[in-house]
């Protein structure tokens, strides 16, 4: 099983070429509808495939939370997810799949994995509203695969917020607004809806104004307009965009490559890109600084994103009235 992720550190060179290797798997016959769904994780989020190994039950754990275990000396949290997405099953779950990031460690227990499969971003789609109203948006991006297969890329960092309960009012709290800061627009693209809600927090602590989108396509029209726009009414692009924030996996377009559309067109010269990714590691950081990115800011800390977009705004042009 661990011949399944061998060399998964080569794997970085995939990044900023609008690619990704997905690791699939499977999480039983729900009893309820009889299908078997076919679920992904992007390979960049796996440490490691293994055998479940004993399961230590711990107090006042979330309901999909089995308990923990000790991998290398490190307690880790195991969560059910077939459990947590509210599937009902009875196949073991003998699978675990222990994944990495946010700085956090935990397991996934599913039915099996079945393998790696390498896609281009643009085939995968932001998935039908029915679809993510009935996973609770859990589900961040689907592609179809030859047979009518389809697979789903679950928002992993959904699962860590609810089952850490680590997204609290509390860590907003001492954010300070932003001098003039309804004079700034930020533009962001996530696609997790978690991280979405934490970024509009953020800002909003601020009094900083934005656009949102849940990709890089999406994201990179609404940009096109913006400066379409400046250029209709004689303005500088600062003027309507102050700054830049984008996720790195992303349905359709990543957040390399949109970087990249960002930082070789010059309408857009001038403009503050900051990298905000789970992906925290130095190689990640190194190719978001390869591609343009300005600044890299792990996720899920408001203070520390706050502090960063605070500096590169202010460094930025004093804004001008709004339309």
């Amino acid at each position: 099983m661990s011949d399944l992720l061998k060399n998964i550190d080569a794997r970085t060179r995939l990044a900023g070429t609008n690619k990704l290797e997905i690791l699939l798997f499977t999480l039983g016959t729900d009893g309820r509808t009889g299908r078997r769904e076919t679920f992904g994780i992007n390979v960049f989020k796996v440490r490691e495939v293994m055998r479940t190994p004993s399961i230590t039950a711990a107090p006042e754990m979330p309901a999909s939370v089995e308990g923990m275990v000790s991998l290398r000396g490190m307690l880790v949290p195991v969560v059910d997810l077939a459990r947590y997405i509210g599937m009902s099953v009875e196949t073991p779950r003998e699978i675990m799949i222990v994944t990495e990031y946010n700085g956090h460690t935990q397991g996934f227990l599913v039915e099996a994995v079945d393998t790696i499969l390498r896609l281009d971003w643009s085939q995968m789609r932001v998935p039908p509203e029915m679809l993510t109203a009935n996973m609770g948006g859990l589900v961040t991006a689907v592609t179809e695969l030859p047979g009518d297969k389809l697979v789903m890329m679950l928002d992993v960092e959904k699962v860590l917020s609810e089952t850490t309960r680590y997204d609290n009012e509390y860590i907003f709290k001492d954010i300070v607004q932003l001098p003039d800061g309804d004079g700034r627009v930020v533009y962001f693209a996530d696609d997790s809806s978690v991280a979405r809600r934490q970024i509009q927090q953020t800002l909003d602590a601020m009094g900083v104004r934005y656009v949102s989108a849940v990709n890089g396509r999406q994201l990179w029209e609404e940009l096109k307009r913006a400066a379409a726009h400046a250029e209709a009414s004689g303005r500088k692009i600062g003027d309507l965009v102050s700054l830049v924030l984008t996720d790195v996996e992303m349905p359709e377009m990543d957040g390399y490559i949109l970087t990249k559309q960002i930082k070789s067109d010059r309408r857009f010269a001038g403009i503050p890109v900051i990298m905000h990714s789970s992906l925290s590691g130095n190689s990640n950081q190194q190719l978001g600084m390869s591609v343009g990115v300005d600044e890299y800011v792990p996720k899920f800390e408001p203070q520390r994103l706050a502090q960063t977009l605070s500096r590169l705004l202010l460094e930025g042009v004093a804004p001008q009235a709004q339309d």
